[in-house]
């Protein structure tokens, strides 16, 4: 008997949708209790971030119980505009991402209070850090539960511009009051074109609410259209190349806790937009939408990951990785849409499950990361890889927190960032099944693109855990670096338990996971499961088949051998005679110092040298007047040269040419005036 059948008599829709609606409240709550603080700046760390956790614990209950029901209950609220009121869903497809926000939103209420307990001493607003917060929260909330485009684009533009004052709380600082500018430009860049789409789709349905979009009989130019202006207002958001110039510059600029939930969370938000518009508004689905979506997935994952390498600045690197991450989750939504307009509907329920994984799998090991990277700072405040080194000594549990998001993100198995990794590769290796010779040879190379990447992760992460975390300190404040408060790590060491737990017991949850295709494509894995709870198969166990339990005990039993013949041998050496020990041979030399070890700039100069041409490089070497050279090395987005500042300077001659028209002449105010009212007559008439 299965765990739904043994918890479903005592689960029902209505309940969860009660959880989700107390979610939303504690949110509100939480916003309210900052804004009403005043002064007093201890209520932000002993209740406002406190209440986060009962937000992430309500919505997470609230998604888990949805899927285990697995039918919809919507309801109608008497709220929005006289003839449109606010309608509210929860489907399969909502509850997944309300678990997502839960789960992640548990362990920031568990680390906010030790972390936000250092900006008590300083100038910042903590009433706007809390209140944001709670907004920030609520917004994504009543994103996921929408079932109408006007409270969709409500929620969507109260998630933004929360997370625009989030992102500019250390306004003080020029290159935060940039990087905020830019997320809110293109932030409503995208909720433009995302408002364009619903129109596009309101026009054929003759209402804005989601169950008439659904029925609508869209033509197929027009669904083209729809998709592309959802896919370039959602991709924004969700930092797809070339789009994504706003994400590496805003999240390393917002508190730790807050970039945990922009890159793991608040991105993810982004993805269940493009999967509700494109996957179940507009439901014709074209296999040129599958290929779009594919190539831009792969050229995201592949320069997210590039990009990653070349930084040294903790946080940026973070947040290029996650601009990597969602390019493999949208190469699986693109392999589910090329399967899907094929009539392969299994096929596409496997990709599609592999891209909802990887979603869930990011916002726990990237928000562990983040979280990692928040307790560094906080310790040692520094971000710079170049500067770190030994933090292991000074810091052990969050090295061991932050190498098991070190491992999960390299998609190393034991971890859940193989599982999802290699079931994205299990649904491309079904390419062969597709009538289509182009699609055949495309599939493959994306299937390329996604190893070389991952293989290009793993270098990464090897640079980031190595020279933050072994080796020796290179500066004063890092050799002083103390330990974390049991909060920060409660946070930590919540999110690596699931990373370990998603990789070693796939099946049970993609178990749950499996209501949402089934719902959303009206069909899901039949196979999964078919094995047992010790074997995942997704396609059939006779083509592939992933046992997480049995590579846990292989790898320990591997180390128990290990383990056991080094002290063997031990014990026989220390039986004949005492080892002396002693330092190495350093010919002469002084000992070894941290100035001797490799740093992260040093790490990624090969691979410099090969995708050089991909980034904009300055490098020179000079010579002081005292004999000493200094290194100048400067990287920098080519997509920013090419794409963005042609952009800006375009608007800037604009602005310019339109600023004439201000010649504080009456006499010419009144003549544009005047043509103007002619020009409207003429169009009227």
């Amino acid at each position: 008997m299965s765990l739904t059948t043994l918890l479903t008599p005592t689960l029902s829709m209505d309940t969860a949708l009660h959880l989700a609606g107390l979610a939303v409240v504690l949110a509100l709550l939480s916003a309210v209790v900052s804004l009403a603080a005043g002064r007093a700046r201890w209520v932000l760390r002993r209740v406002a971030t406190p209440l986060l956790g009962c937000v992430g614990l309500a919505a997470l209950a609230a998604g888990v119980m949805a899927l285990l029901v697995g039918e919809v209950v919507s309801v109608t609220l008497p709220l929005g505009l006289p003839w449109l009121p606010w309608h509210i869903r929860l489907d399969a497809l909502s509850a997944f991402f309300l678990a997502v926000i839960g789960v992640v939103t548990c362990a920031v209420g568990l680390y906010g209070p030790s972390y936000v307990r250092g900006f008590e001493y300083g100038k910042d607003s903590l009433t706007a850090l809390g209140g944001f917060s709670g907004l920030f929260l609520t917004g994504m909330l009543l994103v996921v539960l929408a079932d109408d485009a006007f409270l969709f684009m409500v929620a969507w533009e109260l998630m933004s511009l929360s997370s625009y004052f989030l992102v500019a709380f250390h306004h003080e600082h020029a290159e935060n009051r940039r990087a905020a500018f830019l997320y809110l430009l293109m932030a409503h860049v995208g909720g433009l074109m995302i408002l364009l789409a619903y129109g596009v789709l309101a026009a054929f349905g003759d209402s804005f609410a989601f169950v008439d979009l659904r029925a609508a009989p869209v033509p197929a130019v027009w669904a083209g259209v729809a998709f592309a202006l959802a896919f370039v207002g959602f991709g924004m958001k969700a930092g797809l190349v070339p789009l994504h110039a706003w994400l590496p510059e805003a999240h390393p600029v917002a508190p730790s806790h807050i970039s945990a939930l922009m890159s793991g969370v608040m991105l993810k938000v982004a993805v269940y937009g493009f999967i509700r518009v494109c996957f179940d508004l507009i439901g014709q689905i074209q296999w040129q939408w599958g290929v779009v979506v594919l190539a831009i997935g792969c050229l995201s994952a592949l320069f997210g990951v590039l990009a990653a390498l070349m930084q040294t600045d903790l946080k940026r690197l973070l947040a290029y990785s996650s601009v990597e991450n969602l390019g493999i989750i949208f190469i699986a939504l693109g392999l589910s849409l090329v399967f899907l307009s094929a009539d392969f509907t299994e096929l596409g329920a496997l990709a599609f499950v592999a891209a909802l994984y990887h979603c869930l799998n990011h916002a726990l090991f990237k928000g562990l990361l983040f979280l990692g990277a928040g307790t560094i700072l906080h310790s040692t405040h520094e971000r710079d890889l170049d500067q770190m080194g030994g933090l292991l000594r000074r810091m052990p549990w969050t090295g061991l927190f932050f190498l098991v998001g070190v491992l999960s993100i390299s998609a190393l198995p034991p971890f859940n960032g193989f599982v999802s990794e290699w079931l994205t590769f299990q649904a491309a290796l079904q390419a062969w099944q597709l009538d289509s010779g182009v699609l055949r040879s495309l599939i493959p190379i994306a299937s390329a693109v996604l190893a070389l990447t991952g293989a290009l992760v793993a270098v990464t992460f090897v640079k980031v855990y190595g020279i933050a975390f072994l080796g020796q300190a290179r500066s004063r404040h890092v050799r002083r670096a103390h330990r974390a408060p049991w909060g920060m790590l409660a946070g930590q060491g919540l999110l690596a338990v699931l990373c370990l737990a998603l990789g070693v017991l796939p099946t049970w949850i993609i178990g749950l996971i499996d209501a949402v295709p089934r719902q959303v494509l009206g069909d899901g894995l039949p196979h999964a499961g078919a094995s047992g709870w010790l074997w995942l198969t997704p396609v059939s166990p006779q083509t592939a088949s992933y046992s997480g339990p049995l590579v846990v005990l292989m790898l320990a039993g591997i180390g128990l051998t290990a383990f056991w013949g080094l002290n063997h041998l031990w014990a026989k050496g220390a039986a004949v005679r005492w080892v002396r020990r002693g330092d190495a041979w350093d010919c002469g030399f002084a000992p070894p110092s941290s100035r001797m070890q490799y740093t992260a700039t040093a790490f990624a100069q090969p691979i410099r040298r090969v995708f050089g041409m991909v980034f904009h490089i300055e490098e020179s070497v000079t010579t002081q007047e005292d004999g000493s050279t200094r290194h100048r090395l400067r990287i920098s987005d080519r997509f920013w040269g090419v794409l963005y500042l042609p952009i800006a300077r375009a608007v800037e001659s604009s602005a310019r040419r339109v600023v004439r028209l201000q010649s504080g002449n009456v006499r010419v105010y009144l003549g544009w005036t005047l043509a103007t009212l002619v020009g409207l007559l003429w169009i009227i008439t």
